[in-house]
Parts: C-alpha cells; structure tokens; sequence
C-alpha cells in the first residue's frame, strides 16, 4: 500500500501519531523545523506544540515577529481540529484570529502552544489555543474556524 492509501484509511489522530511518531526516521518536519518547533503533546482534541523563539523569528523592532506566534498557534487549532478527523475527511482553515497580549523574545524561554477543539461538526470545525511560557504567563491567544470536506 502506498501512502495516501494508507492516509485515506486511517482517522486524524492516527495521521496525526504517524506524522509525529519520533521514532520514524521519515516523520513529518515542515514548518515544524522552519521554525524550530515541535509537537509535546496529542490526543484526540486537543494537541500542544513547543517552541524556543530565538533571533532568528525577530521582527526589525527587535521582539518575536507575530507570525511566529500565529503559526504556532494555528498549527496547534489545525492538528486539534485534524485529530477528531473520521477517515476519509480532510480540512483546510477558513480563519484564523490571533490577540497578541505582550511581546515575546529570546529571553521568554521555551512556550506552549495548546489548541482545543470547541466543536466539530459535518462542515466545520471551531477550535480556540493559548501560547503561554512554562509559568502559564498568557502571550497570544487564537480562534479559529476550519472547514471539513471528505477527501
């Protein structure tokens, strides 16, 4: 069986363990590895991802550039949304809203970026994250909406 086989046959969160299976030598690394993060914990519903921004992600006013902390956060609504997948279905983010409440950088330390599925439906998926610092400090908070379409 060739992979998209293998995809087509098995549920979001399988995909998902797959993807992320640290012993595949093969696993995904995509943006993940753009950016330096990586997934901590999944479970159906709910998937938290951690990252260490460093200057690397820095904007020129010298903090962490938004999109980091939107790409964390929309990576970790998508995979919660993703792991309640039956299979056979797929989705794609319809919209995304991020309120940044204070500015990361280097000196922030490692965050967490937890997205919780609200509600998926046969249409769309609502799902809400946070990305805190190892405190609990807030620092971003996200929405999002996603649309769910068989394959």
């Amino acid at each position: 069986m060739n992979a998209v086989t293998d995809l087509s046959q098995m549920t979001g969160l399988q995909q998902l363990q797959a993807a992320f299976d640290p012993d595949r030598q093969d696993g995904f690394r995509g943006i993940g590895r753009t950016m330096n993060f990586h997934v901590v914990e999944l479970e159906e519903g709910r998937v938290v991802f951690g990252g260490h921004p460093d200057e690397s992600v820095y904007n020129p006013i010298g903090t962490v550039h938004g999109g980091y902390a939107a790409t964390l956060l929309d990576s970790a609504v998508g995979c919660a949304v993703h792991s309640k997948l039956k299979a056979g279905q797929g989705y794609t983010t319809l919209e995304l809203k991020v309120a940044y409440h204070r500015p990361l950088t280097k000196d922030t330390g490692p965050v967490r970026a937890e997205g919780v599925v609200i509600q998926l439906g046969r249409r769309a998926g609502f799902a809400e994250g946070k990305l805190t610092d190892l405190e609990g400090r807030l620092y971003a908070t996200a929405t999002s909406t996603l649309l769910v379409f068989d394959r």
